[in-house]
């Protein structure tokens, strides 16, 4: 014949392997399949199910206020989560702010105030130290939030920086450094690099 070849009783031909269908199981009864997904849509126990829940919801507060103290980023709260909030914390634990005096500075005008009634002129010159006090120190972290986010925009880009990081980091600086939550990881001078 022309065009056909013969073959070869050396080439082996391919075995055939069989397939398989169905899963393997059988199939379970309807009765046996609704008794697997029937749950109580509410607990029997309301007491017990009040008493995990509140077991859980203590845990998750005491990993929560433990990362506050060793700024674990796992259990931090969302707003303080993130590489650039915790530049922004680290920045600004590590300088010197007047505006972190000013609550003590603060306290300390008003108790005076309360003994320096009988002299009015004397009051009238600590209000005004007072707002001079607070116009300084706001100045101050102004500063201070201009340079800090010039310093995230060439660390980790425009996009990566959240809208209210500056806010974030001006009010923290108004917080006496021993009250701040979370607590500074880093100390004064020991810049973020």
């Amino acid at each position: 014949m022309i065009g056909r070849r013969k073959s070869t009783p050396t080439e082996p031909e391919p075995s055939v392997e069989e397939v398989r269908t169905g899963k393997g199981r059988p199939t379970p009864k309807r009765k046996e399949a609704e008794a697997q997904n029937r749950r109580p849509l509410v607990v029997n126990d309301r007491k017990e199910a009040k008493r995990r829940a509140r077991e859980v919801r203590n845990e998750a507060y005491m990993r929560q206020r433990q990362a506050m103290i060793t700024g674990d980023e796992r259990y931090l709260p969302v707003r303080d989560k993130g590489p650039v909030r915790r530049y922004a914390r680290d920045y600004v634990d590590a300088r010197w702010s007047i505006a972190e005096f000013f609550m003590p500075f603060a306290l300390l005008m008003i108790v005076a105030m309360m003994f320096a009634g009988r002299f009015p002129q004397f009051a009238e010159i600590m209000v005004l130290g007072m707002y001079a006090v607070l116009l300084v120190a706001i100045a101050d972290s102004l500063i201070m939030v201009f340079f800090l986010k010039r310093r995230l925009r060439a660390k980790f880009g425009d996009k990566a920086i959240a809208p209210w990081t500056g806010f974030y980091a001006f009010g923290r600086s108004f917080y006496w450094r021993r009250l701040r939550q979370p607590k500074p990881q880093v100390k004064r001078g020991q810049y973020p690099s």
